[in-house]
C-alpha cells in the first residue's frame, strides 16, 4: 500500500492506494465521528461491491442508497435522493456518507455531505480510474446543469479517499481509456518526465498491469494534492488542473450528458489545446504531434464531433467557471509540462482550432 497527504491543515487527510483495501477495515473507522454512516452508491457499482463495503463499516448504524448509473443523472433531482434516505433515516449532523463509485457518485455524495445540516463529513472510495486519479481528490464537489457541467456544488473536503486498484478490474476498456485522459493530463500540466514513462509504459497500463496502475494513480494523486494544497479553492493555479476541461465540457454539454465520456471529452479537449499552444508557438509542431499521439495511445479521441461548430463552443465555452468578467480564460501549454490559466490568446488562432477537424 502507498499513503499520500493532502496538506490543507485541519482539513487535511490522508490517501491509500494499493490491492485489496475494501478489507482494511482498520483504515476507516478511525475517521468516523458518529454511529451513524450513509453509504451511496449506484445500480452498476452496488452489486459488485456494496456489502464489502458494509463489513467496513460493522458496528456502526449504516445505511445505503443506490442511485442510477450515468453522467445523464448527475443532476438536484438525482441529488434529492441521497437528501431523502438521510432524512428518512434519521441521520444527524454527525453522521458520515460515503461515496462508493466513480466521479459521478464522488461529486454528488459529497456535495450531498456539503449541504445537509449545513456539513457533515464524507469519505471517498473510488472505484474508477478517473475518479481515482481526480475527482476523489481536492474537495471539488457538485451537480451539472442543462446549461453547463458542474455549475452547481461546493468545496467540501473529504475526511479519506481509499483507492483499492482491484475494482479497475472489473472496468470495460472504454472506462479505463477514459481515466487515462486525466493521467495523461498531469504530465502535460507538471512533468515532462511523466509524460515520457507514459508513452513507454501505455501499453501496461490498458492491460491492467498492477505495478504499471499503481504508479500511475500515486503519481497523479501526489500531483493533484500538491496543486490542491497551493490553491484549494482554485483562485489560482489549481485551475491548470482544468488543461482541455473548457474544451472537454461544451462536448459534454453539446452532446449529451454520458454520449460521449468525460475522459473521452477531455482527451479531444486537450488535443485542441495542445493545437492552440502550438499555434502560439509555445510548443513545437513536433511535440504536438507526440502529444496527440499519446492521447491516442490512451485509447481517447483527438477531434471533436463533427457536428459541433465553432459557434457551439463560442456559446457554451462562455459559462465555463475559467470566465471572469465575460473574459474566457483557457489553460494552455508554455512548454510541456509547464501550463498556465490564461486570457492572453488570440481569438483569430482559437477560430482556427475550433475549425479543424479529422475530416
Amino acid at each position: 500500500m502507498k499513503e499520500l497527504y493532502v496538506d490543507l491543515g485541519e482539513r487535511g487527510y490522508p490517501i491509500y492506494i494499493g490491492q485489496d483495501l475494501l478489507a482494511r477495515r482498520d483504515l476507516v473507522v478511525s475517521k468516523i465521528a458518529g454511529k451513524q454512516v450513509m453509504i451511496v452508491t449506484n445500480t452498476t457499482v452496488g452489486p459488485l461491491y456494496l456489502e464489502k463495503v458494509k463489513a467496513l463499516f460493522q458496528g456502526f448504524d449504516v445505511d445505503t442508497v443506490v442511485l442510477p448509473d450515468g453522467e445523464q443523472y448527475k443532476n438536484l433531482d438525482t441529488l434529492n435522493l441521497i437528501f431523502d434516505a438521510l432524512l428518512a433515516a434519521k441521520h444527524s449532523r454527525k453522521t458520515t456518507l460515503v461515496a462508493l463509485g466513480g466521479g459521478v457518485i464522488g461529486d454528488m455524495t459529497g456535495f450531498a455531505a456539503a449541504c445537509y445540516q449545513r456539513g457533515v463529513d464524507f469519505i471517498q472510495i473510488p472505484t474508477t480510474l478517473l475518479s481515482q486519479v481526480d475527482s476523489s481528490v481536492g474537495g471539488k464537489t457538485g451537480v451539472n446543469h442543462a446549461r453547463g457541467k458542474n455549475m452547481i456544488g461546493a468545496f467540501h473536503q473529504p475526511k479519506l479517499v481509499l483507492i483499492d486498484t482491484n475494482t479497475l478490474n472489473t472496468l470495460p476498456q472504454r472506462e479505463i481509456s477514459a481515466g487515462l485522459a486525466e493521467v495523461v493530463k498531469y504530465g502535460f500540466i507538471r512533468s515532462p518526465a511523466f509524460l515520457t514513462w507514459l508513452n513507454d509504459e501505455m501499453g501496461a497500463l490498458r492491460d491492467l498491469d498492477p505495478g504499471a496502475l499503481t504508479h500511475a494513480i500515486y503519481t497523479s494523486c501526489q500531483c493533484k494534492a500538491s496543486v490542491v494544497a497551493e490553491d484549494e479553492k482554485e483562485a489560482d493555479v489549481r485551475a491548470i488542473l482544468n488543461f482541455g476541461h473548457t474544451f472537454g465540457h461544451a462536448i459534454e454539454t453539446f452532446m449529451g450528458y454520458g454520449n460521449w465520456l468525460h475522459g473521452e471529452a477531455v482527451g479531444a479537449g486537450m488535443a485542441m489545446a495542445l493545437d492552440l499552444s502550438m499555434r502560439h508557438g509555445w510548443i513545437s509542431l513536433p511535440e504536438y504531434e507526440w502529444s496527440v499521439d499519446l492521447i491516442r495511445k490512451a485509447g481517447l479521441p483527438v477531434f471533436p464531433p463533427e457536428e459541433m461548430t465553432p459557434e457551439h463552443f463560442i456559446e457554451l465555452m462562455s459559462v465555463d467557471k475559467k470566465v471572469l468578467d465575460g473574459s474566457l480564460r483557457l489553460v494552455l501549454l508554455m512548454s510541456l509540462g509547464f501550463a498556465e490559466v490564461t486570457g492572453k490568446f488570440n481569438s483569430d488562432l482559437l477560430q482556427q482550432t475550433l475549425g479543424k477537424s479529422d475530416n
